[in-house]
């Protein structure tokens, strides 16, 4: 079963608001086994919304649609539903009559406008909604000799949401034969997305039946892989199948077989083998112990650091000799590595990580002035060893800051491993 979700409003088509019904809609039909497979933003216009409509009729199963159901002349969702499906509206008196009434409970005298969200398409039922005043509305019928399934939703979230879990999600649930989705997530770091998709697609295109999906970001490689089947347990082997055959082929450079971030799997290590560790952030300034402290009980093994940013904290917070950021420079191997050595040894970790570099825009002056934007070192000791790692790193201030940390988490990672 194919759903497409259209959400109305024009200010969903301008740069201060977002359609985050749809996420929460398509969260609900996965629940079902439903793959949505479009979706759709729409302005309030009657012409564009017929279109959409008539568009989703012919191309989906299942068609939800949010807002456009309020009193203004500009709330068009019924309107163009009825006309798009050749069908009439006739005032549905009990809504009505529940619409007076919550005016006279505020108070209020309601407005004539309001009477048009009493508007009951030709063979619809009526979703009540207890937390507005317009209800949605729920079709079930034939179009061309297929069954399609269609509901109006209100568009406020704390409108909708209510709804369609009470109203909505149990019709479908009755209506649609039983299916259920599995999905499977790893996740790759600091690894071209042609690279993985060259390797993996051999294998996960021997099984039409999974969606697959690469997805590029953040510095790492996300495959998603979905199945829908009339039993749970047969859609998560088939998932299983296809996601161990990939692990396989992809070896170590997948940090995560289940989803989990890169943050994650490092502290999980580290706890699994005793290990503590310690940092010292300079041109990251703090990004790498925000993403290590966002995961809950992350002190169990991450002691703390510094953001040694200033030539003088290096010193002062990492015991950086002022002699070597004289003779090398503070964005230097030398650097990184007494980042990582002297936080280590304030701290008593048994690991730690240094980063220092020059993430932009302009290159800071001395002996670092003719160094270039996206430089940058990133030291790891133990104690006994000191790994160093130069980088030359392309794009902005936040994507060099944000690079760097995951260089310095992948780095622990597969030391630890």
């Amino acid at each position: 079963m194919l759903a497409e979700i259209i959400a109305v409003g024009s200010e969903m088509l301008t740069p201060h608001r977002q359609d985050t019904n749809s996420l929460y809609l398509t969260a609900g039909l996965n629940d079902l086994g439903v793959t949505v497979a479009f979706k759709t933003i729409v302005g309030d216009n009657r012409d564009h919304l017929r279109s959409a409509i008539h568009i989703a009729i012919n191309r989906a199963d299942i068609v939800l649609l949010s807002g456009g159901l309020g009193p203004t002349e500009d709330d068009l969702t019924r309107e163009c539903l009825a006309e798009s499906l050749n069908l009439s509206l006739r005032r549905n008196e009990a809504v009505f009559e529940f619409l007076q009434k919550r005016f006279a409970a505020r108070k209020m005298e309601m407005p004539a406008n309001n009477a048009k969200q009493a508007d009951q398409i030709e063979g619809a039922e009526i979703l009540p909604n207890t937390n507005g005043s317009a209800p949605g509305q729920w079709l079930d019928f034939a179009h061309n000799g297929v069954r399609k399934l269609v509901a109006l939703l209100p568009g406020p979230p704390k409108e909708l949401q209510p709804l369609f879990e009470t109203e909505c999600k149990p019709r479908l649930a009755a209506a649609l034969p039983p299916y259920y989705m599995a999905r499977r997530q790893l996740r790759m770091a600091l690894i071209p997305e042609s690279l993985v998709d060259a390797r993996t697609a051999p294998i996960y295109n021997q099984f039409p039946d999974v969606q697959t999906t690469i997805l590029a970001g953040s510095a790492e490689i996300q495959l998603h892989f979905v199945c829908v089947k009339p039993t749970l347990a047969e859609a998560e082997a088939r998932v299983e199948t296809v996601a161990d055959a990939v692990a396989r082929e992809m070896g170590d450079d997948i940090f995560s077989l289940n989803g989990e971030s890169l943050e994650e799997v490092v502290l999980l290590m580290l706890g699994v083998r005793r290990r503590t560790l310690a940092i010292a952030e300079s041109c990251t300034g703090g990004l790498l112990g925000q993403r290590l402290t966002s995961i809950p009980n992350s002190s169990r093994v991450f002691l703390g650091g510094a953001i040694a940013y200033s030539d003088r904290s290096k010193t002062a917070l990492a015991d950086v000799p002022s002699y070597l950021i004289d003779e090398h420079g503070a964005v230097s191997d030398t650097i990184a590595r007494a980042l990582a050595e002297g936080i280590r040894r304030r701290t008593g970790s048994s690991l730690a990580l240094g980063i220092t570099g020059i993430a932009g825009p302009a290159a800071p002056r001395g002996l670092d002035a003719n160094k270039p934007v996206g430089l940058v070192y990133i030291a790891l000791t133990d104690g006994e060893d000191t790994q160093v790692k130069e980088l030359h790193l392309p794009g902005d201030r936040e994507r060099i800051r944000l690079w760097s940390t995951q260089h310095a988490l992948e780095m622990l990672r597969r030391y630890l491993a």
